[in-house]
């Protein structure tokens, strides 16, 4: 197998694993905030916020860090100090994960006094465990992967999350009982599960592998000693910038949170109040922009190495073509998932969080409709940083992201101490945040590619064919409720048959969204060939004379 090859078969193992992850933890909060509704989301999206944080500066940028140091050394056969920086970065990672723990373990309880929302402990606390062990499987999964070994890495990634879900539903469950404040932290300790078992996972498959390993340092070719402090800086030089970039949207999340959460009891809501508030938005809308983020996050992993080609081999006219597909099949997946959002935002509230109350309902519908404009501009994001990675510029969409938080931040503070706005001014400064980061991503890659992009093919076509979707499912959906409400049934009937409506919109939208793509040419069989097996169903759809 050649290295081209072994590249292509690790992203296609990696990708598969990553979407399957994401659908994990994406459906997990459904039934989740099902169970201890607003209250309990909004204790658990405390805690997760500085979680995540503590874990991006801890882990982020290493993995790539050790697999690219490991790799190096093994291509020259030097195999003694590919094993050495494993050994020295999994000491590093483990003493950095004790101390995060350690630090959230002894801070846990003022940190959440300092947020105002002292119910937050338990979800906070039951995080300890994780901080440790996820830096240690991070470590053996930068290991495997310089060894182009991508299974142990998407084994670990999906055995953590079915125990993320498993443990953290179960516990919520079995914890109900003793409290909302107890059964969040029961959620909050799925995370910690699932790392303890991805981490005893990827940790087997190694000492199974142990053999061949001892083999391999036995062959190695003697070069100069690489010195500990030398692996150090060579580490650092790698995953410090990376870290920083990971770091920018953690970082935006928790100053929101510190900020929501007391800014709203400023104007009179309670810390009850404003926590409910907050977990109607982070933990239940919020939820639901991140699903289509599952079948974007394919087309950016493929936009990296097909940009880096055909930049290195400086064929204008293919990375003219590249970059035009990649953004155009990033509008025909966020356009439709945006308006869609946007119009059946109510119904589709009501088909998944059944089980909340009528004011929950009405508060979350209303942020999902103004955080529906998000979905576009963070897949946008998405695909044009991975364009401009390819091009060479990998910093370039860190700092955008960066002057896009620093008007969130300003925005947040102002808009959610205006009574009328609320929570709402913090779902505003986030699509306002993605907005202005995919613009200066979008004129950023214009730039640094020297293109010109054709404004009808890439950008009308799409929001035509998304809006005519949009409408379709819209008057569907009004056409099927006024048939329910004619219906003369019992109340359980009538529920089931608005839920029947919701997804019969749906699926009218998604039928009209198809015809639109054909009927105005929105597809191409190039854009095909940016997704897996697309080349095979690009060239049966052009057989039939169903795209150009």
């Amino acid at each position: 197998m050649t290295k081209k090859n072994n590249f292509l078969r690790g992203a296609a193992i990696l990708s598969i694993a990553g979407v399957i992850v994401k659908i994990l933890g994406a459906v997990y909060r459904i039934p989740l905030s099902n169970i201890i509704k607003s209250e309990g989301m909004g204790y658990y999206q405390t805690a997760y916020p500085l979680y995540t944080l503590l874990l991006t500066i801890s882990t982020a940028g290493f993995p790539i860090a050790i697999a690219k140091l490991v790799s190096e050394k093994r291509a020259v056969g030097d195999f003694k100090a590919a094993y050495k920086v494993f050994k020295v970065t999994l000491l590093g990672l483990a003493i950095g994960g004790l101390l995060t723990s350690l630090f959230l373990f002894f801070r846990a309880e003022s940190i959440v006094d300092r947020l105002g929302n002292k119910n937050a402990y338990y979800a906070l606390i039951a995080l300890v465990p994780a901080l440790f062990f996820v830096p240690i499987m991070s470590a053996f999964r930068g290991f495997f992967q310089g060894r182009q070994l991508m299974v142990p890495t998407a084994l670990s990634q999906i055995v953590e999350q079915l125990f993320r879900v498993g443990a953290g539903l179960t516990l919520t469950y079995l914890l109900l009982d003793k409290g909302i404040p107890m059964a969040a932290g029961g959620a909050s300790f799925g995370g910690s599960a699932g790392a303890i078992a991805g981490a005893a996972t990827i940790a087997l498959i190694y000492f199974y592998g142990r053999k061949e390993i001892k083999k391999e340092l036995k062959s190695s070719i003697h070069t100069d000693e690489y010195e500990i402090n030398q692996i150090i800086k060579d580490l650092l030089i790698i995953a410090v910038p990376i870290t920083i970039g990971a770091s920018i949207v953690p970082i935006m999340d928790y100053i929101d949170l510190e900020l929501v959460l007391t800014r709203l009891q400023i104007i009179g809501y309670t810390e009850a109040e404003a926590n409910g508030l907050y977990g109607n938005l982070k933990g239940m809308a919020q939820t639901l922009i991140n699903l289509p983020q599952v079948f974007s996050i394919a087309i950016s992993m493929s936009l990296v190495p097909a940009v880096s080609d055909a930049n290195a081999r400086k064929n204008k006219k293919e990375m003219e073509a590249t970059i035009a597909s990649g953004i155009r099949i990033t509008l025909l997946i966020g356009l439709p998932c945006t308006l869609g959002l946007f119009v059946l935002a109510r119904p589709i509230i009501e088909l998944l969080y059944y089980k909340n109350d009528v004011a929950t309902i009405i508060n979350v519908s209303n942020s999902l409709s103004i955080l529906a404009f998000s979905v576009i501009f963070l897949t946008m994001v998405q695909a044009l940083s991975a364009i401009l990675q390819g091009l060479g510029r990998p910093g370039v969409p860190a700092i955008n992201l960066f002057v896009g938080a620093v008007v969130k931040i300003f925005l947040s503070y102002t808009l959610t101490v205006i009574p009328s706005i609320n929570i709402y001014g913090a779902a505003i400064s986030t699509v306002v945040a993605f907005g202005i980061a995919a613009i200066l991503d979008l004129i950023s890659v214009i730039k640094y590619a020297k293109i010109r992009l054709n404004i009808k093919d890439i950008f009308i076509k799409p929001f035509i064919a998304s809006l005519g979707m949009a409408i379709a499912a819209f008057i569907s959906y009004l056409g099927l409720i006024n048939i329910v409400a004619k219906i003369n049934a019992a109340n359980e009937m009538i529920t089931r048959l608005e839920k029947l409506s919701t997804l019969g919109a749906v699926l009218v939208g998604v039928i009209v969204y198809v015809v639109l793509l054909i009927l105005t040419g929105s597809i191409t069989e190039e854009d095909w060939n940016l997704l897996p097996k697309g080349d095979k169903i690009g060239k049966k759809l052009e057989k039939f004379k169903l795209i150009k």
